[in-house]
């Protein structure tokens, strides 16, 4: 397969016909929330209706054609529609679709290909069909494991949304209840490292990293009954804006888990499978998990997830009935297996990291040019804009967020909105031309925006 097998469509890109979104965007968006509600917030900010997708390009009803600086959020991280991935898919499509959980031989590969790229003995694995069903089946393994009922996660975090999940998580948006009306017994949240507005900082300002340790051992000690299974969080929050932990709070973390008999669940759903440049986000800090769950970019695109423990712990997952009805179809199956041999066979993970880098380095170039932005997030193709009103309080500038991402979006980036922090996660098979075209649509959108604001 030709690595460059996305170039000649990207050419000219944006490639714009109307304003957007484009009309038959508009009435085919009015036709369809006539009926569907619910939607998120990218979707209500621009209502555009997307008819195809190629490499890093979108195009919609009205033949526009996008950069994509989302991965259909975090999912499509091996670009759209790659012919590898979609050849595989279709294959097994024709020929068994479903077989609950019995083997397969594209199991079989997966399975065998899986425990070859993680680290660490993590190789008694599970399989679903979203993120929240994985996170869930880690929850229960980790009671099994251990034979503990309580968890720890932390603020800002995002897990899902089903009850355990969202239990790990912040529960009450703005004025609505999203997820209440209460927190499942036994789950507790405490603050996490953000380096741009530490909770606990040394006398110079610095984020102090064993305060936070500390406060754990504090909030067991004075707030659980000290029967902890798990500490469950995400290597980089997405939602939360990514925000990646200072270098050392991992090796920490891991440390503290180990010194009290708690589990680390690493939940790597929208991180994990290259978007960082490394298989697990976790691996740039040497820590192995107890627990890891997979997602979005697994089969980019398609829908299947993983559940992964240790070796030692893969009896648990003979004790909670882990399978599931469409977990480890041959179809989910073969999109996984396909992705990991794309991302082994054009070199992604090395893409990934040196396109990361050049993001980084013109973002902070932006920074210097530009008051509004106070922070630079990322690491790999995971990667953020925070917007302040001003440097020095920090306060976040949410109504600029909003202008950027929406005036970005009519100049043909298509990306994701996160209140007052811009977020990226681009195709990983992206290169510096294209991270280069996306960027100067974001900047001149950010100028604009300052200039109506009177910066």
């Amino acid at each position: 397969m030709d690595k460059d097998w996305w170039k000649e469509n990207a050419e000219g890109v944006p490639h714009l016909v109307t304003d957007l979104p484009g009309p038959k965007s508009q009435a085919m968006h009015a036709r369809t929330t006539k009926y569907m509600h619910g939607l998120s917030g990218q979707v209500q900010l621009f209502p555009v209706c997307f008819d195809e997708g190629y490499g890093v390009t979108l195009t919609d009803v009205d033949g526009n054609k996008y950069l994509d600086f989302s991965s259909g959020i975090y999912v499509t991280s091996l670009g759209h529609c790659h012919p590898k991935i979609s050849e595989a898919i279709s294959y097994w499509a024709k020929r068994l679709m479903n077989a609950h959980d019995f083997t397969t031989p594209v199991k079989e590969k997966l399975m065998e290909k899986m425990a070859e790229v993680l680290p660490g003995k993590l190789n008694a694995i599970q399989l679903y069909s979203d993120g929240t069903a994985a996170v869930e089946a880690g929850l229960r393994a980790a009671r099994a494991i251990t034979g503990k009922h309580e968890f720890i996660s932390c603020f800002r975090d995002f897990h899902g949304k089903t009850m355990g999940a969202v239990s790990c998580a912040q529960m009450v948006r703005g004025d609505v209840l999203s997820y209440g009306p209460t927190r499942a017994p036994g789950f507790y949240m405490v603050p996490r490292p953000n380096p741009y507005r530490p909770t606990f900082a040394k006398p110079d300002g610095t984020i102090d990293t064993d305060r936070y340790i500390e406060f754990y051992e504090e909030f067991i000690r004075e707030a659980t009954v000290g029967n902890i299974a798990a500490f469950v969080l995400e290597p980089v929050q997405g939602w939360g804006g990514s925000i990646f932990p200072p270098d050392d709070f991992f090796p920490k973390l891991r440390a503290f888990c180990d010194k009290n008999g708690i589990l680390l669940m690493d939940d790597e759903v929208l991180a994990g499978m290259g978007r960082t440049g490394d298989w697990l986000t976790m691996s740039h800090w040497n820590v192995v998990p107890d627990i890891v769950t997979f997602g979005k970019s697994f089969g980019n695109g398609f829908p299947v997830t993983a559940m992964v423990v240790k070796e030692e712990y893969a009896d648990a997952l003979d004790k909670i009935s882990a399978s599931s009805s469409y977990g480890g179809n041959p179809m989910a199956c073969a999109a996984a297996l396909a992705s990991i041999e794309v991302i082994e066979e054009e070199n992604l993970l090395e893409n990934s990291t040196r396109v990361g880098e050049y993001f980084v380095k013109r973002m902070n170039e932006m920074k210097e040019n530009h008051p509004i932005i106070g922070d630079v997030k990322g690491k790999g193709m995971l990667l953020g804009l925070e917007l302040v009103k001003d440097r020095v309080t920090k306060e976040p500038f949410e109504e600029a967020g909003k202008l950027v991402y929406q005036k970005a979006f009519r100049k043909g980036l298509a990306w994701i909105p996160a209140g007052h922090i811009l977020r990226m996660s681009p195709p990983i098979i992206m290169d510096e031309k294209y991270a280069e075209i996306g960027l100067q649509i974001i900047e001149e959108s950010i100028t604009e925006v300052e200039k109506e604001f009177g910066y």
